[in-house]
């Protein structure tokens, strides 16, 4: 037994393949290690599992880590690399090889194929068929390479009370004696894992149901070690459905951005709405939509989350960002935002008009992108480029009418939201024309769109000199 099951300590762990970015589907995993741990005052910890050497890549590690940092999750270990504990993984193997819980194959690449096409023609599961089980390696070819085999169970059956998916039973006949090490010497992935979630002390697996059958091969592993060295109990396991896209398939590149930092630097999604949403993906606390990070560790259980694949929703996402855009600090957002504008933005003055400028351009937006693009008439610079629409807005008339909302607001005293509005209102009932009809070319002038935030936050925003020298440039046509 492991100091953690002794202590009662509850450990969970997220163990990534480092060949590409984290993937939303792995976000969630890691995040219900980690809610699981942290509400039970346990400890999460990271893994690695770089052993495809071909694949796995320094800025692959990087990704991940990076996605992880941003999400908020912290694990309490510097990450386990796997590839750094072969040769823990190989004594492993030994040890059952040496107790005769496995056993040394010599069957060639073409008999193992010859024995699939066998198998193929009479319609039969692929399964290795045992022919060195029980053989004698004497009868093998000198020096002839060979793979190390576990001798699974044959007999009855492997039941699994999973904390997700309940009672889960398959027969032993159906398993077979798969690799555990390669002619070279070199660990599978399912003996490598194994033997890591042992020696980390993790008592409950927590991860995609894609991985169900595995546990049913894993499970034997772990079994024969305690017949030998005693200590090696199963661990709770809770297989969670995957993430399917809005169509009900797996969710895939078709369906959209499917990395952690596309949404983060493409989709311009905040982490805690990533966080919220991916929480609600599959788990659910009554009717309660938004969480804090404190209450979704408070609240979160395995009993809750559902059996059922859950789609992904990217209109929900963003309609719970827009809901974490309008509680944001300006400040931060400014900081977010400022990137993606760019230029005059990114000096102090700039950031300056842009954090002033926060609280009429949220309530707006569903993300950080839409926040840029709503801002971006803050630093346009002349001459003003007028949408398709905006042009439309301008015709003579219009123009004539600039020219009398030049002079106005030129002999005005105080420059204020307050004093604009009445200004200008005045000025639209003293013409008998609606507020409307005189906002609309002043917004074109002013912004070059037709839509903005309200007219007067925007000529505040833009001061008396820049609102100015906006109309009087599109009033005399000077576009």
């Amino acid at each position: 037994m492991t100091g953690s099951e002794a202590a009662g300590l509850v450990v969970t762990r997220f163990a990534p393949s480092p060949t590409g970015f984290l993937h939303i589907g792995g976000a969630r995993t890691a995040l219900f290690n980690w809610l699981f741990a942290r509400h039970h005052g346990g400890r999460v910890l990271l893994r690695i599992e770089d052993t495809d050497l071909k694949r796995s890549t320094p800025e692959a590690i990087e990704a991940i880590l990076d996605g992880l940092d941003w999400l908020g999750l912290t694990f309490d270990n510097e990450p386990v690399y796997q590839s750094a504990r072969v040769a823990r993984h190989a004594e492993v193997a030994q040890q059952l090889l040496a107790a005769g819980h496995a056993y040394r194959c010599y069957a060639t690449a073409e008999e193992l194929e010859q024995m699939r096409a066998a198998q193929r023609a009479a319609k039969q599961p692929l399964r290795y068929d045992g022919r060195w089980r029980d053989r004698d390696p004497a009868d093998a070819p000198a020096g002839a390479p060979f793979v190390v085999r576990l001798k699974a169970p044959r007999d009855g059956e492997t039941v699994i009370d999973d904390a997700v998916q309940g009672r889960v039973t398959v027969r032993n006949a159906e398993l077979d004696d798969f690799v555990l090490l390669r002619t070279d010497g070199t660990p599978t992935y399912m003996l490598a894992v194994v033997v890591d979630d042992h020696d980390m002390g993790v008592t409950h697996v927590i991860r995609g149901d894609d991985h169900l059958n595995n546990a049913f091969r894993q499970l034997p592993i772990m079994r024969a070690m305690d017949q030998i060295e005693g200590g090696w109990p199963d661990p709770v396991y809770a297989h969670i459905p995957l993430i399917h896209g809005s169509d009900g398939a797996k969710m895939s590149k078709r369906h959209g951005a499917t990395g952690v930092d596309a949404y983060r630097d493409e989709l311009g999604i905040l982490p805690e709405a990533l966080f919220n949403y991916l929480l609600r993906l599959g788990w659910g606390h009554g009717d309660k939509e938004e969480f804090t990070q404190e209450e979704a560790i408070a609240l979160f259980d395995l009993a809750h989350v559902g059996r059922s694949p859950s789609r992904f929703d990217l209109k929900k996402l963003q309609s719970m960002n827009a809901h974490y855009i309008r509680q944001a600090d300006d400040n931060r957002l400014t900081d977010l935002v400022a990137p993606r504008l760019g230029g005059d933005a990114m000096t102090e003055s700039g950031a300056s008009l842009l954090a002033r400028a926060m609280p009429v351009l949220t309530p707006r937006a569903k993300d950080l992108d839409e926040l840029a693009a709503g801002a971006a008439f803050l630093f346009a610079t002349h001459p003003l480029t007028l949408t398709e629409k905006a042009e439309a807005l301008l015709d003579d008339t219009a123009r004539d009418l600039l020219a009398e909302i030049a002079d106005r607001l030129r002999a005005l005293p105080d420059w204020t939201t307050e004093a604009l509005e009445t200004d200008l209102k005045s000025l639209a009932e003293g013409k008998a024309i609606g507020l409307g009809k005189l906002a609309q070319p002043l917004r074109a002038a002013l912004t070059g769109q037709t839509t903005s935030p309200g007219i007067f936050d925007v000529l505040a925003l833009l001061g008396r000199d820049e609102s100015l020298a906006r109309i009087d440039a599109q009033a005399a046509r000077m576009v």
